[in-house]
């Protein structure tokens, strides 16, 4: 089956998770009669409580026998570390702009960082059902950022969809008002790169994101470069100097499929897969066959902005709100986040009842409240 891995980034609010939901209806993923929650991807519950993305997730869905791998990444620059890791693992980028707001800072971030990488985007000027809409002046504004941020010819004959998240339909037609997802579909499967790969190579795979799960351990996601990876094979990790991390057995191969997760035997070069059984590799290792001696290249893990302190409240108050009000059970807390998000770091203090909590901005707090 042919694939095609793309991103999708956006502002906050530009609906992008949205968008995910209509691509999953329209692909067949749930039943005509099923109740499915609203923001199907933002699945973590403070993501649902302050309507954003937080963490990076993907998706599957099959159009036409070719496997569209999306990858839906946080909106917000306090979780950069988040959404530029995943941009080495796609081929294309669904740009999706606000048909009123434009294109906004943080959405200049992102696509800065996928243009520099080559990848070609398909843009997506969303809402234009909206009273204040001005979908032809949005297109003009997204052209002229690209222009900003120095994109290449290719880049810059990029195809533009119109389209109502929350209505369920695309159209290269920016006066059209009904429809579904077909163009969009369509468009991304045409414009959008098969993944080159070597199917006959040695397996090797990037690991990208990494998560922390009570039965399985840690997992890592990444694209396959190369090769096949299957269950209970023995693998190696790299770090980026070449060196090993750790020899380990894979316990677990798990494919995307629709906005979950299935156990596979085997997977090959060019999906994206999640695999677990490892204690010590982690983002930016290279997890391979063992006759590999050379890590793929890779960024290091963007260092922590600022920093806050946690500590036991010892107010007049205490002990009238919240769960976790020991030092041991935040030191529970705070170390179970750092084991899955390698964006922060947690320090203890001297005397063991505060800790250190290293982000990449203050919102990356919220992932240890």
């Amino acid at each position: 089956m042919d694939i095609r891995n793309i991103a999708i980034i956006a502002h906050v609010d530009h609906g992008k998770t949205t968008l995910v939901d209509a691509l999953l209806r329209q692909s067949g993923q749930y039943r005509d009669n099923q109740q499915v929650a609203e923001r199907v991807m933002d699945s973590n519950d403070q993501e649902r409580e302050r309507g954003i993305t937080i963490l990076s997730k993907c998706g599957s869905v099959v159009w036409k026998d070719t496997r569209i791998n999306i990858v839906d990444t946080p909106g917000h620059a306090d979780f950069g570390g988040e959404v530029e890791r995943i941009l080495s693992m796609v081929d294309g980028v669904l740009l999706l702009v606000d048909a009123s707001e434009g294109p906004m800072p943080q959405t200049k971030f992102v696509t800065a960082k996928a243009l520099k990488l080559g990848l070609r985007p398909v843009v997506v000027v969303n809402k234009v059902d909206k009273p204040d809409a001005r979908p032809d002046e949005v297109h003009d504004e997204v052209f002229d950022l690209f222009v900003t941020l120095e994109a290449n010819e290719e880049q810059l004959d990029f195809p533009v969809l119109f389209a109502s998240a929350k209505g369920g339909w695309a159209s290269r037609d920016s006066s059209a008002r009904s429809g579904d997802m077909s163009a969009l579909f369509d468009t991304v499967i045409e414009h959008v790169k098969a993944p080159t790969v070597s199917e006959s190579s040695a397996f090797k795979m990037l690991a990208t994101t990494l998560e922390s799960d009570p039965f399985l351990g840690r997992i890592l996601t990444g694209r396959i470069e190369s090769g096949s990876v299957r269950e209970n094979m023995t693998v190696q990790a790299l770090h980026r100097d070449g060196t090993r991390a750790e020899r380990t057995r894979i316990t677990k191969v798990l494919a995307f499929r629709g906005t979950g997760r299935e156990g596979v035997t085997e997977a090959h070069a060019g999906d994206i897969v999640a695999l677990s059984g490892f204690s010590t590799a982690t983002v930016a290792d290279t997890i391979c066959d063992l006759e590999v001696t050379e890590a793929i290249p890779s960024d290091p893990v963007d260092p922590p902005t600022l920093s806050m302190v946690f500590s036991v409240n010892d107010s007049p108050l205490v002990g009238r709100s919240g769960k976790k009000v020991t030092s041991r059970l935040i030191r529970a807390r705070l170390m179970d986040e750092a084991e899955g998000n390698v964006a922060i770091r947690v320090t203890e203090t001297e005397n063991g009842d505060a800790f250190e909590v290293a982000g990449r901005g203050e919102f990356a707090a919220w992932r240890a409240d």
